[in-house]
């Protein structure tokens, strides 16, 4: 017993020494340069509560790290038919091909080493200009919409990798110049609430749609001839078509993904900070024993390969395929216009969108509904996406999960500079985050496209004007596998259902102005008529006049005059 209490004396003893020690570093940097520029005072923060808010947010946010790379290795990169190892077809890209899948393995590494740099670039920037604890990366919705709609699987769209990235550098750009001139919120105005909304929700069915699948996730749904699309999970899968030739529901991999998937979902019930992290970090760690069912590594000259790289664990990887490969040489094509104006929108609203809710969110917005650096904050997230363009990503943006370090405390830019470093220090874990298998990529893209769903519950469903639009934005992002054609949907109907509320407004303001015509031009005729007649003058029924007598200039003479009338004309 006495032990016990004296263990317990102790352990209250290192406590108050280490609060005391915290609180003497944090009174110490709040007195230095560092505290004054960052305002920590001002704002009511401190050192180590900034740090504990930047780990939290990196946490919330590194999955994106492997996630962004995996969907954006899908479009194949700068790979071409070329890398693929003979005796190879035209259509050795969509087909297993160890030379290609080799050039798609070293895309991936370029891939993992420019989504952290981006996201490096712009957390620091955020921090340092703008003050705001918010962290930047390649955002979810673009990097799918480049990868699928623009550049295609395995480089099968209408428009080459290189050319997307100018598509996106320009994008980038205009975004700069919309934010410089103060007409970014305006814009984001400008789209009806309910298209908003609906295109929030659509782009996360459109995400967790992938994330089902098997070239990019868990691989639960498949190729139907019949049905177009089809439950699967199949123990064996046509290495060309992925239909399933057998064993539905019986694939290992999915089923450790699966739990991956429930290991996410109970950390975010019981608010876990991470939680998105430690599904993916079971299911690649199970996946890193070879000679099992569910390996990433399997048997063959490729996953040998891989598996060597793996095994280096700590190193530094140079961008080779990436990075400055942008060419505008087919910006003539209507498709990259198309691309151009998709994703303008798509960034207007959403990045618009979630830098208000986190500055609400960090009690940063005034009784206008502005907040201190929201000018460079704007400058700052379109700037970000011209660094990431020049390295080979999609467009970068804020992210919500720095909310994880609002609630940590975070309230000024060190947060976000504290996130930059922490992406800074997985640059040299390239070999063990590019070994990070799709069935543990897919629960996390599910997981985003359930987050991203919350928004619905905004949406007038009574209103069928509001309903329609948003429920076709939500339906055809995922049914045609197209951002663009959800998008383009959800607007024409609204417009076309907003005509019948034109056209009454229209008719009454032009009954209104007939009535005001017709008013005026019965009072210009009467008075007409009047000037026609005479005008009729009333006088006086008698008066006098007054004059000097002519016998007699001094003596008054006076004249009485009476009408018998007593209107003249």
């Amino acid at each position: 017993m006495g032990r016990d209490l004296c263990g317990t004396a102790k352990l209250r003893g290192f406590t108050k020494s280490l609060s005391q020690m915290e609180k003497a570093i944090n009174d110490a940097v709040s007195k230095t340069f560092l505290g004054r520029y960052f305002k920590l005072e001002q704002r009511k923060s401190c050192f180590t509560r900034e740090l504990r808010a930047g780990m939290a947010t990196f946490l919330t946010m590194a999955y994106i790290i492997t996630v962004n790379a995996t969907i954006m290795t899908a479009s194949g990169g700068t790979c071409t038919a070329a890398d693929c190892s003979s005796p190879a077809g035209p259509d050795c890209r969509v087909k297993p091909n160890v030379g290609y899948e080799s050039c798609l393995a070293k895309t991936k590494s370029d891939l993992v080493v420019a989504t952290a740099v981006s996201a490096l670039v712009g957390s620091v920037a955020m921090g340092l200009f703008a003050n705001l604890p918010l962290g930047l990366a390649p955002a979810m919705g673009p990097n799918a919409y480049f990868t699928f709609n623009l550049v295609g699987y395995h480089g099968s769209g209408s428009i080459s990798y290189q050319t997307a990235l100018a598509v996106i550098l320009v994008e980038g750009s205009v975004f700069l110049f919309v934010s410089a001139v103060g007409l970014r919120g305006k814009l984001a105005k400008l789209i009806p609430h309910s298209v908003r909304l609906g295109c929030a929700a659509g782009i996360g069915l459109f995400i967790a749609f992938t994330g089902l699948q098997s070239s990019l996730g868990l691989g639960l749904i498949g190729p139907d001839p019949s049905s177009l699309v089809t439950i699967t999970a199949c123990k064996s899968v046509d290495p060309e078509t992925g239909a399933c030739l057998g064993g539905k529901l019986q694939s290992p991999k999915f089923w450790l993904g699966l739990v991956g998937f429930l290991i996410t979902s109970y950390g975010l019930m019981k608010n876990i900070k991470g939680s998105m992290i430690y599904g993916i970090l079971f299911v690649t760690f199970v996946s890193w024993f070879r000679h099992t069912e569910v390996t990433y590594f399997p048997d063959t000259p490729l996953g040998d390969a891989s598996y060597d790289y793996f095994k280096q664990v700590v190193g530094f990887h140079k961008i080779q395929s990436t990075a400055g490969m942008i060419r505008f040489s087919e910006f003539n094509q209507k498709a990259v216009w198309e691309a151009l104006a998709t994703l303008f929108y798509v960034d207007v609203l959403a990045i618009t969108g979630t830098m208000y809710t986190m500055a609400e969110i960090g009690g940063f917005l005034d009784e206008k509904g502005h907040f201190e650096g929201e000018y460079v904050a704007y400058m700052v997230d379109a700037g970000s996406t011209i660094v990431g363009s020049a390295l080979g990503v999609s467009s970068t943006a804020t992210f919500v999960e720095s909310s994880a370090g609002l609630r940590e405390g975070g309230r000024t830019g060190l947060t976000a500079v504290f996130v930059g470093f922490f992406f800074f220090l997985s640059l040299f874990f390239t070999p063990l985050l590019s070994s990070v298998p799709p069935w543990a990529i897919g629960p996390s893209l599910v997981m985003v496209g359930v987050m991203m769903m919350k928004v619905v519950k905004d949406i007038d469903w009574t209103n069928t004007k509001d309903a329609v639009p948003a429920f076709a934005t939500m339906l055809l992002m995922p049914l045609t596998y197209s951002i663009a054609n959800g998008i383009i949907a959800g607007i024409g109907l609204y417009i076309a259902l907003s005509l019948y509320d034109y056209a009454t407004t229209t008719l009454n303001w032009l009954t209104k102005m007939r009535r005001m015509v017709v008013k005026e031009q019965n009072q210009v005729s009467a008075t007409a008529v009047e000037s026609t007649v005479g005008l009729a003058v009333k006088l006086p029924s008698a008066f006098a006049l007054e004059a000097e007598s002519p016998s007699s200039p001094k003596k008054p003479l006076h004249i009485s005059v009476t009408f018998e009338e007593a209107y003249a004309p």
